[in-house]
């Protein structure tokens, strides 16, 4: 059916765009004005099909998508018919024939804009990025179909899989799939913020609320020492137990959090309000590309940047931001001084997830320039962290993605928003959590 109303349409704007040809041919006035109606009705409603899409923005990504390929297919076809009859024209019909070049260039570039104006406003996947590439390579011969091709594909797998979450959302059931006994402490890593300007987690929260979950911030600093980290963490559990009555929190951390929070558990009697701690992407041994970055970069340098991190946070309302004391904790020599004494709690369930990029390509900058730099120190790693560091706890989790690709450190908390083939990142924490909830936690 999709496909029978793609060539119908494609057809009506073939023989609008021919409309003085087709005149000369003997088309009639009637049929003139039957396919200007028809040709309005598909740029109002370009589709049946995306009607049945959950909401409006995606109903108007598709629907511009589909104007895109409208477009592909009707002016490939118009380029080859007005190319083959140029050579046999007389004089007098080089006046019709530049008439009918002129209607062709008209149609067309109504099915381009709207279609791409349309995509360019709704769609979430093709970001800045792609946005810019599609501006500047617009005129490029060749090059702007190329792009125009991974535009359209990006935009209407994003349609279709954002509104398969919404349809899954609205299953029997799921609405308390993540209801867990005890709530989730949601805890971000290092150099970033969870509250205050800035969204860390992406999407997750919102689909696991979505699911029944209940979660809670960590609210801590961006950078500092684990042990600064840990006792702010420490308060801000005592807090959320103290004022909600739940008792104890399953932590979900990233990065340095898992530091963070295996450090409050162990040595700050967090144990006492900890039912799990579920660590993604910590460097639980380290980094040793941190230990060579901090012995080979001089001291000017070192202070130069710390001083800019520090000046920066502070005005973004962190109050004692520690640039090299958060680095520092990273390091491959201090995971390993805090391992020994930093001692799992038998009450406390453990487990660990982690990912890792399949070449340097499948991350964003900067994940895609440190990633050479932590491959030659520690192998195969997510673009910082290492994938032999990630393991920790009763239950372990190793990711990636088919391809060129793989999953990077930003890609395990949402950073970019951005949906991966074969990795659904929301699902993935919903899974989770549902998990914990089988438990009993």
């Amino acid at each position: 059916m999709r496909y029978l109303q793609r060539i119908f349409c494609v057809l009506v704007i073939l023989l609008t765009a021919h409309i003085p040809f087709l005149t000369a041919e003997g088309m009639s006035f009637f049929q003139v004005v039957l396919c200007l109606v028809l040709f309005l009705i598909i740029n109002i409603v370009p589709s049946s099909t995306s009607r049945k899409l959950p909401k409006r923005r995606l109903r108007v990504c598709m629907d511009g998508c589909e104007l895109l390929i409208y477009f592909l297919s009707s002016v490939s076809i118009s380029v080859v018919l007005l190319v083959f009859t140029l050579p046999g024209l007389v004089d007098n019909q080089l006046v019709l024939w530049i008439k009918d070049l002129i209607c062709v260039a008209a149609v067309e570039n109504i099915v381009f804009w709207n279609g791409i104006i349309r995509v360019y406003l709704t769609s979430a996947q093709i970001g800045v990025k792609w946005r810019m590439i599609g501006i500047v390579c617009g005129l490029i011969p060749i090059v702007h179909l190329i792009v125009l091709f991974r535009i359209i594909r990006m935009a209407s797998e994003e349609s279709i899989f954002e509104s398969e979450k919404i349809f899954k959302a609205q299953e029997l059931g799921r609405e308390s799939l993540c209801r867990t006994r005890y709530p989730i402490l949601m805890v971000h890593g290092v150099f970033f913020r969870d509250f205050k300007y800035f969204n860390y987690w992406g999407r997750i929260p919102k689909e696991l609320e979505r699911c029944g979950a209940t979660i809670y911030y960590g609210n801590h600093q961006s950078a500092a020492s684990v042990a600064d980290s840990a006792a702010e963490l420490s308060a801000r559990i005592r807090e959320i137990t103290s004022e909600t009555g739940c008792g104890k929190v399953n932590i979900i951390a990233h990065s340095k959090g898992g530091l963070d929070s295996r450090y409050a558990v162990s040595l700050l009697g967090m144990n006492e309000y900890t039912a799990s701690l579920t660590t993604v992407n910590t460097p639980h041994r380290g980094c040793l590309f941190a230990d060579y970055l901090l012995e080979k970069i001089p001291e000017s340098v070192k202070k130069t940047i710390a001083e800019a991190y520090n000046t920066a946070l502070k005005k973004m309302g962190d109050e004692k931001p520690d640039f090299i004391a958060a680095v520092t904790d990273l390091t491959a020599s201090a995971c390993f001084q805090m391992n020994e004494k930093v001692l799992d709690k038998p009450e406390v369930y453990y487990q660990s997830a982690g990912s890792k990029l399949n070449k340097a390509s499948g991350g964003r900058f900067p994940l895609n320039f440190s990633y050479q730099l932590v491959e030659y120190f520690d192998g195969p790693n997510d673009g910082l962290v290492a994938e032999s560091s990630f393991p920790w706890g009763e239950k372990y989790i190793f990711l990636t993605a088919k391809g060129k690709r793989g999953i990077s450190h930003g890609d395990m908390i949402d950073l970019n928003r951005e949906n991966i083939r074969g990795f659904d990142v929301r699902e993935f924490y919903v899974k989770l959590i549902a998990e914990l909830k089988e438990k009993g936690f």
